[in-house]
Parts: C-alpha cells; sequence; structure tokens
C-alpha cells in the first residue's frame, strides 16, 4: 500500500513551530496534536503564546492542546479558556488526574458545554468504553490510545485498537486515535483495522521516504553507513594475510538474489 492509500489521517505529534509551520504544507498531515512535555522539550515557556502561533499559521485542521491543571476545578476552567482560542480547536483531557482519580464528571460537563475534546492517556478498553459513554452526547471529538506505551510493556496493543474501534462503530462522532506509536509499520496496522487518526512525531515523519523501498537498496545503504562510519572514524586492526586461495576475485561480475557474486 502506498501513502497516498491510506483511510488513516494522520496527525502530527511536536511541539516545535517551525517543524509544524512544515508538517502543515505536507498534504499526508491532516492535524496536529502536542502535550505539554513535548512543549517543554521544545523549550515553550508562554503556552497561550505558542498556541497562538500555531493557530495563527494553521488556521484549518484541527489541533488538540492539553490542559495541565491537576484539580478538575481548575482543569475545567482551562479547558474552557483553551476551547474559546478558535473553532479548530480541541481540548485534551487525561482520563484522571495526577491522583488517579477519573475525569468522567469533568468530560461530562465539558461534552455538555460543547467543548471539542480528545480524551487523552488511555491505556485499556475499559476506559476506552467510560469515555466513549461520556462523550456520546460531546461534540465530535477524539479518544487517544497510547498503543505504542502498551506495547512498551511487552503486550501486543493490535487487538485491543481493533475492539477499540468496534467499540466506537456506533458513534461517528468520536473518532479513535492511536497514539505514541514507535514506528512506520504501525501506521499501516492502524489503517488496517479501521482506526481513524494515528499521531506521528517529526522523528517518524522524517522516515516517510522509506514507505515501499527497495529492500535490497536499503540492505546496501546499510552496509555503505557501516563501512563509511568505520573509515571516518579511522579504525584499525592488526590482521594475518589472506591465503590466496581463500582471496576472493576482485572484480565483480554478476548479481543474484540481491547479492553480489564474483
Amino acid at each position: 500500500m502506498q501513502l497516498a492509500d491510506l483511510k488513516v489521517k494522520i496527525f502530527a505529534d511536536g511541539a516545535d513551530l517551525n517543524g509544524i509551520v512544515d508538517c502543515s504544507l505536507n498534504p499526508l498531515i491532516k492535524g496536529f496534536t502536542t502535550n505539554p512535555t513535548l512543549m517543554r522539550k521544545a523549550g515553550v515557556n508562554d503556552y497561550a503564546a505558542f498556541a497562538r502561533e500555531v493557530l495563527h499559521a494553521i488556521p484549518d485542521k484541527p489541533i488538540s492542546f492539553e490542559v495541565f491543571a491537576d484539580e478538575f476545578s481548575e482543569m475545567e476552567a482551562q479547558a474552557l479558556e483553551i476551547s474559546s482560542w478558535g473553532p479548530q480547536v480541541i481540548v485534551k483531557i487525561p482520563v484522571t488526574n495526577t491522583k488517579g482519580m477519573n475525569s468522567v464528571p469533568l468530560i461530562r460537563r465539558l461534552a455538555r458545554s460543547g467543548v471539542r475534546m480528545n480524551v487523552t492517556a488511555l491505556m485499556t478498553l475499559e476506559q476506552v468504553k467510560v469515555a466513549a459513554e461520556c462523550l456520546a452526547d460531546a461534540p465530535a471529538g477524539y479518544i487517544s490510545v497510547f498503543a505504542g506505551r502498551v506495547a512498551d510493556t511487552g503486550r501486543d496493543p493490535l487487538p485491543m485498537m481493533a475492539e477499540a474501534v468496534c467499540v466506537l462503530s456506533g458513534r461517528p462522532h468520536i473518532e479513535l486515535i492511536w497514539a505514541s506509536p514507535r514506528e512506520l509499520l504501525n501506521i499501516f496496522q492502524a489503517n488496517d483495522i479501521g482506526c481513524h487518526v494515528i499521531t506521528v512525531t517529526n522523528d517518524l515523519l522524517k522516515k516517510l521516504s522509506l514507505v515501499g523501498k527497495s529492500l535490497e537498496e536499503y540492505s546496501l545503504e546499510t552496509v555503505q553507513m557501516f563501512h563509511h562510519d568505520a573509515v571516518k572514524a579511522g579504525y584499525t586492526l592488526t590482521t594475518s594475510p589472506v591465503p590466496a586461495e581463500l582471496a576472493l576475485h576482485s572484480s565483480i561480475k554478476v548479481r543474484e538474489n540481491g547479492f553480489y557474486v564474483s
């Protein structure tokens, strides 16, 4: 499958303003997400100022900004403020606060207030079911399951993600996000199960050019990279002469099954 044939939408995940603007020019990118951790790593000091710069640069695609308070009353106030920044703004609400208290009452109140939400940091199917119920009467929104972090624990997230798609099948206004992918393969896995959105960081986006690449060519380039780096590092070994009868012919004549043979 080629990238142009994908049905899953790719949202760029990051907080570098220049990178976000560059991604907005890529027709494959349908939206954007960020979070306080990414913003801190990118050196963002003024949350609201950064968000407004992003919204000014990209006025026509959905962009998720996350609340960062821990008390639900303050989360609610932040959510209402963030939501007021524009019609394309999606407010990310964590599934719990840092004390493990679920966000269900808050999500229900924000839904009644008409706030578009992205319920985030989910990692279980039960959380998906609860979040879906909370968003039943909400405007169009998202549920983000951190499939990559699930995989980090040694569990295969694919069966759960496929089941989550089924859970949301009767709620067309809620889209499932495959969050925190670890490799480009996840894009195609998400597409195959009918997941609506996958978030992709800049590091992974840079690898999109590899999709469909000849594996023989990639193998050769890998060998060339190792050799180039060894030469550049100036590595040397003291070796014994190779017996003449074992020496390989110096001229390459034929290419068979992906290998060059003399």
